[in-house]
């Protein structure tokens, strides 16, 4: 199968898009300026503009020849950032943006090219009616919705000593069943393979044709179940198929920018399974593409 970036266009399926807005977010919650945030977790701080960190993104990518990122919004009313991006730049980036339908004016904004809900994070379950028309809106203008289910844990709100109130009550992935088969047209995508609800996201995209899975992160819940990689990958294969598992890295912040070592991790994972080249530039791009520009 294809092992190098060379082989086949990648796109990643799963990249936080750290705004200004975001580290202005996350001092007003702990007493800090944006500069302040930036200081203590040692990371750069984004330029004001959004397309100036889209572009520092373009560079990047640029260098570790990756086509396209869906980037993400990563607290709710920050979706001008994503959709600014893909403004800027729209043959390399998606717009994503994180959006908590319990607040006041919740909708899916015009530009978006998926909205990301955090049950968990947010306090709500993915079947309450307050949902519903998040969803009717999403179906309406044909874009796809990323379900944020199982463990739940935010790096840089533990280094700055925010606590993180999440209710994984609410981060069931067989909570999705009745919804997605109600809204068929839309794609629902739920990343890091369900982040150790892996046997209920396999139960859902089995029994939802619409429901994807995204292969991003560290995949650490693999702890929970005695599993490895690429015994990971080949139960997803063997019940979702190649054609509805999604690249993502989970790539966040600068300086470390795109993270290549779980690129690699995942495609000695997908060589170790046995899968081939075809199957590979699916799942490594092919597939976002593909249901990107449907909807």
């Amino acid at each position: 199968m294809a092992t190098s970036r060379s082989d086949c266009p990648v796109s990643d399926a799963h990249v936080h898009f750290f705004s200004r807005r975001f580290f202005e977010a996350l001092g007003a919650q702990c007493g800090k300026s944006a500069a302040e945030v930036a200081a203590a977790v040692e990371w750069e701080l984004p330029p004001a503009d959004a397309t100036g960190l889209a572009r520092r993104w373009v560079e990047e990518l640029d260098a570790h020849g990756v086509e396209r990122a869906a980037l993400i919004a990563s607290i709710p009313g920050d979706e001008a950032s994503t959709v600014a991006a893909a403004s800027a730049y729209p043959d390399r980036f998606y717009a994503y943006a994180m959006v908590n339908p319990l607040a006041g004016g919740a909708a899916v904004e015009p530009g978006l090219h998926a909205i990301c809900l955090f049950p968990a994070m947010h306090g709500f379950s993915i079947a309450d009616s307050r949902v519903e028309p998040l969803l009717e809106q999403a179906a309406a203008r044909h874009c796809a919705v990323f379900v944020h289910c199982g463990v739940l844990s935010v790096g840089v709100r533990k280094k700055l000593g925010l606590p993180s109130l999440f209710d994984m009550r609410f981060s069931n992935p067989l909570d999705l069943h009745a919804v997605a088969l109600r809204h068929p047209s839309v794609p629902f995508i739920v990343p890091h393979f369900g982040a150790g609800y892996f046997r209920e996201a396999l139960i859902l995209a089995d029994l939802c044709p619409n429901v994807y899975l995204d292969t991003s992160s560290s995949n650490s819940w693999m702890r929970y179940e005695g599993l490895d990689l690429p015994a990971v990958f080949r139960r997803a294969l063997g019940v979702a198929g190649a054609r509805r598992l999604l690249f993502g890295t989970d790539s966040s912040f600068f300086p470390r920018g795109w993270n290549s070592e779980i690129f690699q991790a995942q495609t000695r994972a997908m060589a170790a399974a046995g899968v081939g080249s075809g199957d590979a530039g699916l799942i490594l791009g092919g597939n976002l593409r593909r249901i990107l520009t449907e909807i």
